[in-house]
């Protein structure tokens, strides 16, 4: 039996040798435009917020095709507001440069109504969406996106 099973293991081993060889590693190949990622940020507290938008540029940086978008609500509003600003300065020039390259940036109605503001006390870079965590649910369910929470 060894003497029929070996030279049969030799020839399969031969036949399949050429076909491991026949395709390049999936790593070498270009990324396919289906590679993009559709990504979330979950913005509640703005002394997050401009560690958000780092982390944003960076994860650009490394995937420019990735499509982002940044709901706030809550105190996670307050960058999002006109003349926001913090230790480091204002908020809006960071936002515009990130609209800029495609981020869409949400503040929720509900709470700009639970502490009396118009749509108006938010920056043109950002819409109103009616509720935060309902935009947050949609985009997950509806949509495919992943959700990160700085």
């Amino acid at each position: 039996m060894t003497r029929t099973l070996t030279p049969l293991l030799a020839a399969l081993f031969l036949a399949c040798a050429p076909m491991a060889h026949a395709a390049p590693p999936a790593e070498a190949a270009a990324p396919a435009a289906s590679d993009e990622a559709k990504v979330v940020y979950h913005i509640n507290d703005a002394s997050v917020a401009r560690a958000a938008m780092n982390n944003i540029n960076n994860e650009l940086n490394a995937s420019p095709t990735d499509k982002i978008v940044v709901v706030a609500h809550g105190k996670g509003i307050d960058f999002l507001l006109n003349d926001a600003k913090d230790d480091k300065g204002a908020f809006e020039s960071q936002v515009a440069a990130l609209k800029n390259r495609g981020v869409d940036f949400r503040v929720c109605n509900n709470t700009l109504m639970s502490r009396k503001l118009g749509p108006d006390a938010v920056i043109m870079e950002a819409k109103v969406v009616p509720s935060g965590v309902a935009e947050l649910a949609r985009l997950q369910a509806k949509e495919g996106y992943v959700y990160i929470k700085p």
